[in-house]
């Protein structure tokens, strides 16, 4: 029998997933039999300069299609079940599970995030990041030194490259994790993503972590929060 997949998209964008171990997935394909996808999509490190700079002004497109292509392939290759495909992602890679989970809704049985990117407009003036939010969303140049709110058309583009645009296509049932110390990716994306699948009658779950921050990494909140997802994915697929 063919196991289920569980696809993960690394955060970043401008990192890599390479052949390291990696305890929580090790855990959730030894202790939970799934397969793990790990993508290397565009933007990632490894492949060049031009591949990383392909991605600004871009992402929730070419990214989002790189992880959806690498599903779909893995899938047809009669390895996985392709009727049992979960994603899984933080930080950026949780921007793209609820990316892929809006845009390609029949895709995906179960999804997990934590501290996800879910409305860059609503984030731009409350990370300690802004510059992710013109950089990687709009694909403009970011001065340090000239702080500035977002025009009205500015807005309307990083709405638009949101996962929130699509969150109206959303089937999959999701869990949302929260470090609710989080100053990268404040704790109201998850929240504004949460509530929204929850009034439109979705199978959702908020885990709430008080004393994390982005990484959800004290020994406790960690552990608690991998046990959590694999439950969530054994109930799902």
């Amino acid at each position: 029998v063919n196991p289920p997949m569980i696809v993960v998209p690394h955060g970043g964008p401008h990192s890599v997933y390479d052949t390291k171990y990696i305890p929580s997935y090790a855990f959730l394909c030894g202790y939970g039999g799934y397969a793990i996808l790990y993508v290397n999509y565009r933007g990632s490190m490894g492949f060049g300069q031009d591949a990383i700079e392909s991605l600004p002004g871009n992402a929730g497109q070419l990214d989002v299609e790189d992880v959806v292509y690498a599903t779909r392939k893995v899938a047809a290759s009669g390895k996985v079940d392709q009727e049992r495909i979960a994603i899984c992602g933080g930080s950026h890679g949780g921007f793209l599970t609820t990316h892929c989970i809006g845009q390609y809704p029949e895709l995906f049985r179960a999804a997990a995030t934590r501290n996800p990117v879910t409305n860059i407009a609503s984030m731009v003036t409350a990370t300690d990041i802004p510059d992710w939010c013109y950089v990687e969303g709009l694909g403009m140049k970011y001065d340090w030194t000239k702080f500035r709110p977002p025009t009205q058309e500015e807005i309307s583009s990083m709405w638009a490259a949101s996962p929130v645009a699509h969150i109206h296509r959303v089937r999959t049932p999701t869990l949302v994790a929260l470090g609710m110390s989080d100053q990268r990716v404040p704790p109201s994306q998850g929240l504004e993503y949460y509530y929204s699948l929850r009034s439109m009658g979705l199978d959702t779950k908020l885990l709430v972590y008080e004393s994390d921050d982005h990484a959800i990494d004290r020994v406790m909140s960690e552990a608690d929060h991998w046990v959590n997802v694999k439950q969530w994915f054994d109930k799902y697929l």
